[in-house]
């Protein structure tokens, strides 16, 4: 059962990981929004990259932010907790592939083993936690501007892609649950066994030293 639970967190972590890749490269992390707008013609759209201007046709024409240092500061915190995620991401997958008892890679002990895939879990559950931070903060100040009414900029919409990167972020955070709670589980089994085991020598070795009492007395 605990193999089940282990394969299941990693493809859940190997998903959830590809997603927040896809949202980190998705350009509509915000859209303009039409409400209390006059030119409906055309829209923008933007993510941590660049911004966009779409028309009624479909052209699209994108402008990368020209320098790091004039960009607001939750869009650099922002982008760091996203590469940061990306990268425990990969770290998480290492280190899961190299516990997974299916596989031949790393020790052969069940023990080792199962310390790695812990620690995988760990990681993948940081790397959910950076990229939903990053997400919900970014959906926080959209929000925040659309409904300020002193606001004298483009007022914006949550885009798709903050929905997928939440998304991405609790299927890391769940495999990194799953990943976990099947090396605790092994682990706990592993010392149930042992005490089984040292309960039955311990049976044994009463057992015969009753056996020799008994023969000492008869002699």
């Amino acid at each position: 059962m605990s193999a089940v639970l282990e394969l299941t967190g990693f493809v859940l972590t190997l998903g959830g990981w590809v997603v927040i890749g896809a949202t980190l490269k998705n350009s509509y992390w915000k859209v303009s929004t039409v409400h209390g707008s006059v030119i409906t013609s055309s829209s923008l759209y933007e993510n941590l990259w660049h911004s966009c201007a779409e028309d009624s046709i479909g052209i699209s024409n994108c402008r990368a932010f020209d320098t790091l240092l004039a960009l607001p500061a939750y869009i650099q915190a922002c982008r760091a907790l996203m590469i940061t995620s990306l990268i425990l991401g990969m770290c998480g997958t290492l280190l899961t592939l190299l516990g997974l008892k299916c596989t031949q890679l790393g020790s052969n002990s069940e023990n080792a083993k199962s310390k790695i895939a812990m620690l995988g879990g760990m990681v993948f559950i940081l790397a959910g936690l950076s990229s939903m931070v990053a997400i919900s903060w970014y959906a926080e100040r959209i929000t925040a501007q659309f409904f300020d009414s002193f606001y004298g900029g483009t007022k914006y919409e949550l885009g798709y892609a903050l929905y997928l990167g939440w998304a991405g972020s609790l299927l890391s955070i769940l495999g990194g649950i799953f990943l976990t709670c099947s090396a605790c589980k092994e682990k706990h089994r592993d010392y149930k066994y042992a005490a089984t085991r040292q309960g039955k020598d311990a049976r044994i070795y009463i057992k015969q030293s009753e056996t020799v009492t008994s023969a000492k007395d008869y002699v």
